[in-house]
């Protein structure tokens, strides 16, 4: 049975290495490019695309406008994780917030009627590393989970293709949860 293929866009994450690696354990095969480098389609040739964390550009539409593009015309799930979210929230019109620092596991709140959460309680512990928060779900896109600083820690396009999470779900036992209910959706 040949592997799925999962596109994997790295934003300047400073653990590209762990969120490939999950997707791998998942029985996924990964391939990295950068935000400026992601090809214009898909061809068949991946069955999902993620998104990385960022440091700083998550507001820069002008140098993410490929990336946008390519996951705005496809049809593969897309999950944008920490600053990847804010990338497709931003140019979705949703705005971002300064919040108080957060670095380490924290507790969310999350709707387990989504398939995204099909393996885990409706409370998670993620890590997070970020200062910016999605206050509010942009048009199009739906809040699923939340958490005492950010009112968006997940979130669903309408059509159930895109997600998002403030959380780097590379890390802890329920972000890797999370991502194989992802992985589900793909396969």
């Amino acid at each position: 049975m040949a592997h799925s293929r999962v596109l994997v866009v790295n934003n300047g994450t400073l653990s590209l290495q762990q969120l490939r690696k999950r997707f791998e354990e998942l029985g996924s095969d990964t391939e990295a490019v950068d935000a400026a480098s992601v090809p214009a389609r898909v061809d068949g040739r991946y069955q999902a695309i993620v998104l990385s964390g960022t440091k700083v550009r998550a507001w820069d539409r002008d140098y993410y406008k490929p990336l946008v593009d390519l996951v705005m015309g496809s049809d593969v799930p897309v999950f944008g994780i920490c600053g990847g979210m804010q990338i497709l929230a931003v140019s979705a019109g949703g705005r971002l917030a300064e919040g108080p620092q957060r670095v380490g596991g924290y507790e969310a709140q999350v709707d387990t009627s989504e398939a995204l959460f099909t393996y885990v309680k409706p409370t998670v512990t993620v890590f997070h590393r970020h200062t910016l928060y999605l206050r509010q779900a942009p048009d199009g896109f739906r809040s699923i989970g939340r958490s005492e600083h950010a009112p968006v820690e997940f979130m669903r396009s309408d059509d159930g293709r895109i997600f998002g999470s403030q959380a780097h779900l590379e890390f802890r036992s329920d972000g890797l949860e999370i991502l194989r209910g992802f992985a589900q959706l793909y396969r």
